[in-house]
C-alpha cells in the first residue's frame, strides 16, 4: 500500500522513509506514519508485504473491503488495485517491504486477493526481523530472513500443504558450515550455498539453526569478526581490516563489533594492557 495523495484532501505530511536495499528480491522498503492521509486506488508491480505497528488501516482490494490490523501480516498482490485510509483517529504507522514479482508464484495472486491478511504471529516476527535487517543494511542476514518469510508465505497461500521429504538436517547443516568455514571472507551468500548443496535457502537456514543453535548468517558474521579481531590486534588499521574481512566498510564492522563486544574496533585495538 504505497502512498498516493487523495485528490482535494488537505496534505498530511506525516513521516515517510523509503530506500532500495541491495538484497535480491526486495524492490523497496517503506516506513510511513500518517494521521489522516488517505490514498486512492493504485497498483504496484511488486508484492506488497506490510505490518502495522500502530493504528488500523482500512482498504479496498479489487473492490472488496479489508482491514490491516496490528496483528498478522498483510500481503497485497501485484497489479491488483487497492487504496488505503486510517480507521483510528490517531492514524497509523506501518512498515512495508515491496517484493519483486517473481519472488512468489504468480498463480498465487488470486489466493492473495481472496485473503490478504495472514494471521500468523511467527510470520509477523519474521517479517519484522527482515525489516530490521534491511534497515541496518545487513544484507547477509536479510537474505536468510527473506527466504524464511517467502517460504512461509507460499506455505500459507498454497493451503498449508504437508511437508515433502527433505535432505537430512544434520547433513545440510554440516555441508553449509564447511562452505562457510572454507573462506569466511569470500563465502557464497546463504542462497548460493543452498544452491550448491541442492536445497532451498529456507531449509538450509532452518537446518543450520537447529544443529548449531544460531542461523548461518550470524555464524558467518562471527567468523568474520574473529578474523577482524586477529588483524586488529596485529596492528592493522580498522578501515583496512573491515574490507579485508568481508565487511562493507569500517562503519559496518563497527556496528557488528558493538553488537558483539559493546565496543568499537579502535577501542578494542587500544585495549591491550601494559606490562606492570
Amino acid at each position: 500500500m504505497g502512498p498516493a495523495r487523495q485528490t482535494g484532501a488537505v496534505a498530511d505530511p506525516g513521516r515517510v522513509h523509503a530506500w532500495r536495499p541491495g538484497v535480491a528480491g526486495v524492490a523497496e522498503v517503506l516506513h510511513a506514519e500518517w494521521r489522516d492521509h488517505a490514498y486512492p486506488a493504485h497498483t504496484h508491480d511488486t508484492w506488497t508485504l506490510l505490518i502495522v505497528d500502530d493504528g488500523l488501516i482500512g482498504y479496498e482490494l479489487e473492490r472488496n473491503g479489508h482491514a490491516a490490523p496490528r496483528t498478522g501480516v498483510t500481503l497485497l498482490p501485484p497489479h491488483v488495485p487497492h487504496d488505503g485510509r486510517p480507521i483510528t483517529a490517531h492514524g497509523f504507522r506501518k512498515r512495508v517491504i515491496y517484493l519483486d514479482e517473481q519472488v512468489l508464484d504468480p498463480r498465487l495472486i488470486g489466493v492473495a486477493v481472496d485473503g490478504p491478511l495472514i494471521d500468523d504471529p511467527g510470520l509477523r516476527r519474521q517479517v519484522s526481523r527482515l525489516d530490521q535487517a534491511l534497515t541496518r543494511g545487513d544484507d547477509v542476514e536479510a537474505e536468510s530472513r527473506l527466504a524464511l518469510v517467502t517460504d512461509r508465505l507460499a506455505w500459507h497461500l498454497t493451503g498449508r500443504p504437508p511437508g515433502k521429504p527433505l535432505p537430512p538436517v544434520a547433513l545440510v547443516a554440516r555441508r553449509a558450515r564447511e562452505l562457510l568455514d572454507a573462506d569466511p571472507v569470500a563465502a557464497p551468500g546463504i542462497g548460493a550455498a543452498a544452491d550448491r548443496i541442492g536445497v532451498s535457502t529456507a531449509h538450509l537456514v532452518r537446518s543450520f539453526t537447529r544443529c548449531y543453535g544460531i542461523p548461518p548468517h550470524r555464524y558467518l558474521i562471527g567468523r568474520r569478526l574473529d578474523l577482524a579481531r586477529h588483524r586488529l590486534l596485529a596492528g592493522e588499521a580498522a578501515a583496512t581490516v573491515a574490507t579485508a574481512t568481508g565487511f562493507y566498510d569500517q562503519a559496518h564492522l563497527t556496528r557488528h563489533f558493538r553488537r558483539l563486544l559493546a565496543t568499537t574496533p579502535g577501542a578494542y585495538q587500544r585495549g591491550r594492557p601494559t606490562a606492570a
